[in-house]
């Protein structure tokens, strides 16, 4: 039998890869870098972090790494392994416990929707990262190369619920060839799951077809945070009372109706700004971003470790944004701390923390 785990039960650790690439991170990545440096470092203070570095990254920057993270409550363990970008998340093992064992399962990765709309046009090295990673500690691979997926792209509630968007999994870009019902059919099986909850969209000009990690996450079983806007003029506005609505209409695979938590986006939309447009660099093929496109920025993007939980903050005109956040989150999550961990310089390479990170059960 197999069982996903929640995000939030305990975690053995968490699984990251080092930002280095020119069209995401920019090419200067010091920013990017000095952001994940800091979840690194909150990762740490409560559970073990395995990060992937490209084999052209020089030894330097791992023995400084390891010398800043000595005296932390976790261990710090760095890995050769190399991968086209820093999507964790998307690119890593989904792990599940089958007969008491961790397994990690291993989708096919095409970034976002291949030949009709992914993102870069080579990610070879970023399909074989969940494999060689799984190797590397020692467990178990569950093969899905039949079957396209992210793991942004799907949320359990640990006791049999999944959570997807329509607007990503039916997406010509993946699975093409499967119905609604064939991927419902599937993913139930390959994750021990009973029942998926199908919202109808996502976070506006998410360019993962919208991921649900950006608009949707389960808190507990039976409860949901969902990303929010009371502003009618905002096109957010219409996509999330329609996943309200459909997470009010519906029950989880217990037969629970749904708690929803409204977590308001950043009231003022964050545009990529000319300065770090300037510093990107984009490959033939890869996605070009544009003076003042608007980023897909919400703070469902958090992310739970074993003592706290990560959320984004923008800061800025968003500050009094950033405090409501972490201010709902700590009503909600009583047991634990929230942190809020800057992340303006991660949401400019088309994600946020939980995009960045990737659980590893505890078994």
């Amino acid at each position: 039998m197999i069982r996903f785990p929640a995000e939030f039960e305990r975690h053995m650790g968490t699984l990251m890869i080092w930002p280095v690439r020119p069209g995401s991170w920019g090419k200067d990545p010091s920013r990017a870098q000095k952001a994940f440096i800091s979840i690194f470092e909150e990762i740490l203070r409560s559970e073990d972090l395995y990060v992937l570095f490209n084999n052209s990254e020089p030894q330097e920057t791992i023995d400084a790494l390891k010398k800043r993270f000595e005296g932390l409550k976790g261990d710090f363990y760095p890995l050769r392994v190399d991968s086209n970008d820093s999507w964790a998340r998307d690119v890593g093992p989904t792990f599940v416990v089958e007969d008491h064992k961790l397994k990690g399962t291993d989708w096919k990765f095409n970034a976002w929707g291949g030949d009709y709309n992914g993102l870069y046009k080579d990610y070879a090295e970023d399909d074989m990262v969940a494999s060689r990673f799984c190797d590397l500690i020692g467990a178990d691979v569950i093969s899905r190369k039949d079957f396209i997926l992210e793991g942004g792209s799907i949320a359990t509630d640990g006791e049999g619920t999944l959570m997807v968007t329509e607007t990503c999994l039916l997406s010509p870009g993946r699975n093409h060839d499967m119905t609604k019902e064939d991927i419902d059919r599937y993913l139930c099986n390959a994750l021990g799951a009973d029942k998926i909850l199908w919202l109808p969209c996502g976070i506006f000009n998410d360019e993962t077809d919208e991921h649900v990690d950006n608009v949707a996450a389960f808190c507990a079983p039976g409860e949901v945070v969902l990303a929010w806007t009371d502003n009618i003029d905002d096109p957010q506005y219409e996509m999330s009372r329609a996943c309200y609505d459909y997470l009010s209409s519906v029950t989880d695979a217990k037969g629970r109706q749904i708690k929803i938590y409204k977590l308001p986006v950043p009231d003022h939309p964050i545009l990529i700004e000319k300065e770090y447009l300037d510093n990107l660099f984009f490959e033939e093929g890869e996605d070009i971003r544009e003076e003042d496109e608007r980023l897909a920025a919400s703070y469902v993007k958090y992310y739970y470790t074993n003592d706290a939980i990560l959320i984004p903050a923008f800061g800025g005109v968003n500050e009094a944004s950033d405090r409501r956040a972490k201010e709902i989150m700590e009503k909600i999550h009583k047991d634990r701390k929230v942190i809020s961990v800057f992340a303006r310089d991660i949401l400019v390479g088309g994600g946020n923390i939980h995009c960045i990170t990737q659980q590893i059960p505890e078994i």
